[in-house]
């Protein structure tokens, strides 16, 4: 498996199949990200604390500079290598070629008066970014909460939230290899859509779990997916059990409940999901992570000593 990079709420961590290897200690270490183009180049964001990123696969680190500081996504472009950083309140930031740029026309939508985040109602924050790795153009964002957004013109206009997709957005992805795939996890259910991110059909057939958290595709199988799922929100991030579940589509679905050698339902949500031609990489909130080579038929616990804790997670 290659490097994982981990956020852990308080800092960014590496690991190889061996001790977790702490890289960046910052407060609010919210979120990461690796370009594609250049595995060396990752993003972190931090809750308070802005942008970092090192392009040396995590030995030196630098601000980015951005000049919004509460950061709650960030993600690279597959297919021209601008980076993004969502905050709160919703703001959206791109940067190409030199400085950070904020894609306000995302605050001029018609449904943005209505954004509400329910632990906080009198804000939100863009959730997460997903630059479609086909058309540098093509973005979706997701607003917790308030919808899943649509760009054709690299964020300079917006369509408002989507056709049948959840707007209490969570996660977003798009296919690497198949053009049009895009997938969502969100607090009241999955749904995906087959032309781009302009209309979504909800998959939640076989689940009986609607809160749904992270998200990944099998990168060589458009119709494999998977997400982790909760009864709700108090029971996914709260004190109490999390009674949760990782879940598979494949085909035409239902979803089926997988095994990762765990008590079930599990006590601790699977905050984290990332999938490559290598496997599939499950991390668990209270920092433990699972990999497998299968589709998640069969895992292994991955020795990862000293993580503690896992927010979010990306693949190097």
């Amino acid at each position: 498996m290659a490097h994982l990079f981990v956020a852990t709420g308080d800092a960014v961590v590496r690991i190889a199949d061996g001790p977790a290897e702490f890289v960046l200690n910052q407060p609010g270490a919210q979120c990461v990200a690796v370009d594609p183009r250049n595995r060396e180049r990752v993003l972190a964001g931090c809750r308070g604390g802005g942008v970092f990123e090192t392009e040396d696969g995590g030995a030196r680190w630098h601000d980015a500079d951005l000049p919004a500081t509460d950061v709650f996504s960030v993600a690279y472009s597959a297919a021209d290598g601008a980076a993004y950083a969502g905050c709160e309140p919703s703001a959206l930031w791109v940067r190409r070629n030199g400085g950070w740029e904020e894609l306000s026309a995302l605050r001029d939508l018609p449904s943005a008066p209505t954004w509400s985040f329910p632990p906080r109602p009198w804000t939100s924050h863009v959730r997460w970014i997903a630059p479609s790795p086909h058309d540098a153009n093509l973005l979706l964002v997701g607003i917790e909460l308030g919808g899943l957004m649509r760009s054709e013109d690299g964020g300079a206009s917006w369509q408002d939230h989507r056709p049948g997709a959840q707007r209490d957005v969570h996660s977003l992805a798009w296919h690497p290899t198949e053009t049009g795939r895009a997938y969502e996890a969100a607090g009241g259910g999955s749904a995906w859509s087959r032309d781009n991110g302009e209309s979504w059909e909800a998959a939640d057939e076989g689940r009986d779990r609607h809160y749904t958290w992270a998200l990944t595709v099998d990168p060589a199988d458009p119709d494999c997916w998977f997400v982790s799922a909760a009864p709700g929100p108090f029971e996914a991030h709260g004190s109490r059990p999390a009674q949760a579940a990782l879940y598979r589509w494949r085909g035409g679905g239902p979803w089926e409940e997988l095994d990762l050698g765990l008590p079930r339902p599990l006590d601790t949500m699977p905050y984290a999901l990332a999938a490559t031609m290598d496997g599939l990489v499950a991390a668990l909130r209270d920092g433990r992570l699972f990999v497998s080579q299968d589709q998640g038929d069969s895992w292994r616990q991955l020795e990862a000593e000293g993580l503690g804790k896992a927010v979010a997670m990306a693949v190097a």
